[in-house]
């Protein structure tokens, strides 16, 4: 499916588009908020923002295949960070995952989680071919 990123200014540099504008309809996939607190061995990942932010959208694209997506079919995304010190560190690593076409986001700093050990959700949505 086509879609036109809106580059903006200063949001280029944060790593996401201020619009993402999609030219026909398609399937929408509104994926529940994902964190990264266990790896792919169901071992806890505790106190490692970057393993943490990482794990989130291994674990997301693993739901999104299960939908026909991929991490490319993002069109929006909010994050939730524990710190407010990590977003500069949000945004290098998300830049990993999305080298040229940077989903609409929203960074919220949360003062907790579901579990405490927990330093970062993300809740995306994408949109595939219907």
């Amino acid at each position: 499916m086509a879609r036109d990123y809106l580059e903006g200014t200063w949001q280029k540099e944060r790593s996401f588009s201020p619009a993402v504008i999609t030219d026909r309809a398609g399937k929408i996939v509104w994926v529940a908020g994902h964190g990264g607190l266990f790896d792919d061995n169901h071992r806890m990942i505790k106190g490692d923002f970057d393993a943490q932010a990482r794990q989130a959208f291994a674990n997301i694209a693993k739901t999104l295949k299960e939908a026909g997506a991929t991490l490319s079919d993002i069109v929006s995304m909010t994050v939730y960070i524990g710190d407010a010190r990590h977003g500069d560190r949000f945004v290098e690593i998300r830049r990993e995952f999305f080298p040229d076409r940077f989903p609409a986001s929203t960074l919220i700093t949360v003062s907790g989680f579901a579990k405490p050990e927990m330093m970062v959700e993300i809740t995306p949505v994408a949109v595939i071919d219907g």
